[in-house]
């Protein structure tokens, strides 16, 4: 099969879709790979170590998606690829559908099959290809919160750890998914003081005994949520509900009871974030600020870490790639649950 690999075009989307080895394994299987000039520069890597390992360099976007049958992409397809995309393309990508109805909508008139990296998922109920970026936003989040807690960045000027005499910061984890579970990890290790919020006991209970009650768990009620959230100082909206939108568990009055300065990170941004204060920003604009909490809404965090990010996704997507090229979609149940969109049909709840 003809494999294309795009450059992105989202803002400061850095990420590639495949590294030189993976791209080496799909050559040898007999597959040809169209890579866009300079795809990989964002990740450090040069259309010459793309050559060697054998992939095309093709100089436009236009011939890769002309020239290919399966489309492999990092973030979703913007508005001026819509007209590229042709019914008997396969793209395999993150799509995030449930917070983009143009993009749905398209994709339903093309005809085209759009697998989602994100709804890619095991018999256990786990998501081998968000895993990976799951884990680096999880850690990001806590990175970025930091920044912005800085005064010059508009923050109160609180340093996580505290220091002698003076309290840690407070970070508040909504949701215990990978995303949270990795945002806990990086504020532990820098000494805060941790409320992690979760519907699911079982979560809670994992928690605590992982981290020997050292992290305070909250169940999810609205009106615990709201008086965590007054004395945070970082909050990560971790909530994930795998292909829909997620649920709105923070409100505008539970904002506008926190101190400025306070910071909110919302990393289920890409599924229409977990608060009605959240809407999409972009890495040139990462952040605004409502009743004076900045708000931090970037729907490709991972790209910060681009190279890391890039070698970690593309092992992930390896084994499914190479099974959408082989045509073996229909042995593979985690693949079939991956399919959004196929000949003009919906076919995820999406909750749109």
């Amino acid at each position: 099969m003809i494999i294309g690999i795009p450059k992105e075009r989202k803002v400061r989307e850095y990420r590639v879709a495949v590294t030189p080895q993976t791209t080496r394994v799909l050559v040898e299987r007999g597959h040809r790979v169209l890579l866009e000039k300079g795809a990989g520069i964002g990740s450090g890597i040069s259309d010459e170590e793309f050559k060697k390992a054998g992939a095309e360099i093709v100089e436009s976007e236009e011939d890769i998606f002309n020239k290919s049958k399966l489309i492999v992409k990092v973030k979703e397809p913007l508005s001026g690829e819509y007209p590229l995309i042709r019914s008997d393309h396969i793209i395999f990508s993150y799509l995030h559908l449930a917070a983009n109805i143009e993009l749905t909508r398209t994709l339903e008139k093309t005809g085209v099959m759009a697998i989602a990296f994100e709804t890619v998922e095991l018999s256990d109920g786990s998501l081998p290809l968000l895993a990976p970026m799951s884990r680096i936003a999880g850690r990001l989040s806590v990175q970025i919160g930091i920044r912005f807690l800085e005064r010059p960045s508009g923050g109160k000027g609180v340093l996580i750890s505290g220091a002698p005499g003076v309290k840690p910061g407070k970070v508040t984890v909504i949701g215990v998914g990978t995303v949270g579970y990795n945002a806990v990890l990086s504020a532990l290790g820098l000494g805060a003081e941790i409320v992690v919020i979760d519907k699911n006991p079982k979560k809670l209970e994992f928690i605590h005994e992982r981290f020997e009650g050292m992290v305070k768990t909250i169940p999810s009620y609205p009106e615990l949520i709201e008086k965590e959230l007054r004395d945070s100082d970082l909050v990560i909206g971790a909530v994930l509900v795998t292909g829909s939108k997620a649920p709105k568990v923070i409100t505008g009055e539970m904002i506008s009871r926190m101190e400025p300065g306070s910071v909110f990170v919302d990393v289920a941004i890409d599924q229409g974030g977990c608060s009605e204060t959240s809407h999409p920003t972009n890495l040139d604009s990462p952040v605004y600020s409502v009743d004076g909490v900045l708000h931090y809404c970037v729907t490709n965090i991972p790209s910060l870490v681009s190279r890391t990010a890039t070698y970690s996704l593309s092992n992930a997507i390896l084994p499914y790639v190479l099974q959408i090229a082989e045509g073996k979609i229909e042995e593979d149940p985690a693949l079939i649950k991956g399919i959004n969109v196929d000949k003009g049909k919906l076919l995820r709840n999406l909750n749109l």
